[in-house]
């Protein structure tokens, strides 16, 4: 991950541009952002983390093809790639409505998700603010995160001006 926060902002800006212009991909709305630790190798700079919720009329697999591209694109290199080591961008999906899968190339929701304070605050802050996950689908989902505990080191960010 990029050391300077513009560097980390000017990535994701770029990543949520490119999705938003996704064949199959409309209503893109964002969580605020946070700032937390690294987790796993915890010698590399702050991460900046948001939840993205959007419509779509892909597959989850052609979806995930999506992201890792988007991955690809900030100049992600998976091969050689220390696991939760530094990378410029990590794009994960987390939940896909109707969906879930316990193995295979996929897994939904996001196996590790409920562990993860960086996903859970703003996951939480997303679903709570946007009107289309007020829906009955994605009631299991709101009430998890009622009884999530947030966990330390979520820190609110904001971005630099201009």
């Amino acid at each position: 991950m990029p050391s300077d926060t513009r560097d980390r902002w000017a990535t994701i800006r770029t990543a949520l541009a490119a999705l938003s212009r996704e064949p199959g991909v409309s209503g893109l709305e964002a969580s605020a952002v946070f700032e937390t630790a690294p987790v796993g190798v915890v010698d590399q700079p702050a991460f900046l983390n948001l939840v993205v919720g959007i419509d779509t009329t892909l597959a989850p697999e052609a979806l995930l093809g999506v992201l890792q591209a988007g991955e690809k694109a900030a100049g992600r290199r998976r091969e050689g790639e220390v696991r939760w080591g530094p990378r410029p961008l990590d794009l994960d999906l987390l939940l896909f409505e109707g969906e879930a899968r316990a193995g295979g190339a996929m897994v939904l929701p996001h196996p590790r998700m409920w562990e993860r304070a960086f996903v859970l605050v703003p996951l939480r802050e997303l679903i709570e603010r946007v009107a289309r996950f007020q829906r009955p689908a994605w009631a299991e989902v709101r009430a998890r995160l009622a009884t999530a505990a947030p966990g330390p080191g979520v820190v609110r960010w904001q971005p630099p001006p201009g």
